[in-house]
């Protein structure tokens, strides 16, 4: 009776690391990647592997990285940028609360563009706004509505801020690493040519 050959085990995939800032949001689109290993045994790693070849593929995966980096500077830029926006509009809202009674009209600075203000009214008893929900939308809400929907946006967009600040410190911890593995692999290299280069001597 013929006895079949033993396979080889398959290799357990590396485990892929999920950004902080897909894992709040649900996005499967956001990118996954294996996490960087230091290179501690240069001579193990080289085994069997030509240097250009092994050279090619750090520096993809550092350009990778840097892609994601500045991917996500961008994201944490914008969200930056909205939590001012958010805040003023709770004053806003919190100051129709506070005169909803109130039998004096408001006057305020409205703003029209970029450093641009001139004097509104709002009438006494005004007790809705209209807030811009994106994409060309606007939907009016009761103040207490109005206010809750914002304190909620302004907490998920400091949620937000703390995931890519987390994603960002992986991000960067493995560029550090690559770049590391790379000056390693190609002082490797030059010790093995050179070595090579006084043996043929």
């Amino acid at each position: 009776r013929k006895q079949g050959k033993a396979r080889a085990p398959t290799p357990k995939p590396k485990e892929l690391v999920t950004m902080a800032t897909a894992a709040a949001t649900n996005n499967d689109n956001m990118v996954k990647l294996p996490p960087v290993q230091f290179i501690e045994d240069v001579d193990a790693y080289m085994k069997g592997k030509e240097p250009d070849a092994a050279l090619g593929e750090i520096q993809e995966k550092y350009q990778t990285f840097k892609l994601l980096e500045s991917r996500l500077l961008q994201s944490r830029n914008r969200m930056l940028g909205k939590v001012p926006h958010i805040e003023k509009a709770i004053d806003m809202v919190d100051l129709l609360l506070a005169k909803e009674t109130a039998s004096d009209q408001i006057t305020v600075d409205f703003e029209l563009s970029d450093h641009v203000y001139t004097k509104a009214t709002i009438k006494k008893g005004t007790n809705c706004v209209y807030l811009w929900l994106g994409a060309n939308v606007m939907v009016e809400y009761s103040l207490s509505e109005a206010k809750a929907l914002l304190e909620q946006n302004k907490r998920n967009a400091k949620q937000n801020i703390d995931n890519h600040e987390k994603d960002l410190n992986f991000v960067r911890d493995s560029i550090t690493t690559l770049e590391v593995s790379l000056a390693r692999v190609y002082n490797w290299d030059v010790m093995q040519r050179r070595s090579k280069g006084e043996g043929s001597k």
